[in-house]
């Protein structure tokens, strides 16, 4: 494996992750070259060509050995077994990027990859994820939450900047809160809507996604808006 000198990377993806396919395709379209893709259900090998048409099929050793960027698309408890696995294979190339997209770790958990001379990152897309192209879209106005040691951050904020997202900056230690905010804004709103249009669909509304759809954006704007507001400290 060689670094390409005008700063492009040969990009793998290692695992059915739905976020995988979709991160691999936003740095393909910002110029970036795909090795191949490692995943083992029929789900996920249907994102993969959807997404990433004619991409390589390769097993997790093959990716890993060959690509100067890694993505880790393994869910959170999945990951950290995914990472043995490729150390005891000899898989890692010192120099390489390797980054993962489970909200709720950092960096400490590709540690024996770091001991390999890999290249430590964990990006994760504060988005409600699909694994379609809607998600490239839905990057463009969002952010991702990024964990690296600071001498390779700037990197790892570049990655989210070309997949047209902004970065947020999460320190290590502050990753299981990240995670906790991204679980609750998520399984809040799904469950706020589920439950309003299961009212509406009850007294016979026809399409109540529809009908409440300007309403949950608006009301979500409005709340988002006045999170920008500075708490006051309370009175005495």
């Amino acid at each position: 494996m060689s670094m390409n000198r005008d700063g492009r990377l040969g990009v793998g993806v290692v695992g059915n992750d739905l976020f995988g396919p979709v991160f691999a395709a936003g740095l393909a379209a910002a110029g970036h070259s795909l090795i191949g893709v490692a995943v083992t259900d029929a789900a996920a090998a249907d994102r993969v060509e959807a997404l990433l048409p004619g991409a390589p099929q390769l097993s997790a050793e093959q990716v890993t050995e060959r690509s100067e960027l890694v993505v880790l698309a393994e869910p959170a408890e999945t990951l950290e077994a995914r990472v043995t696995e490729l150390t005891e294979a000899g898989a890692w190339v010192p120099g390489q990027l390797v980054v993962h997209t489970a909200a709720q770790y950092g960096t400490a958990l590709l540690g024996e990859a770091l001991n390999r001379g890999v290249i430590p990152l964990a990006i994760h897309p504060a988005i409600d994820v699909t694994g379609t192209s809607i998600d490239l879209v839905r990057l463009k106005e969002g952010w991702c939450g990024v964990t690296a040691p600071r001498p390779v951050l700037p990197i790892a904020q570049a990655l989210v900047v070309e997949l047209g997202a902004e970065p947020v900056v999460i320190d290590e230690g502050d990753r299981a809160i990240y995670a906790e905010a991204i679980a609750t804004a998520t399984s809040f709103t799904r469950s706020i809507v589920q439950q309003a249009t299961g009212l509406l669909a009850s007294i016979g509304v026809e399409s109540p996604g529809f009908v409440l759809s300007s309403l949950v954006r608006s009301a979500a704007d409005n709340a988002l808006i006045a999170a920008q507001e500075p708490i006051e400290p309370p009175s005495e």
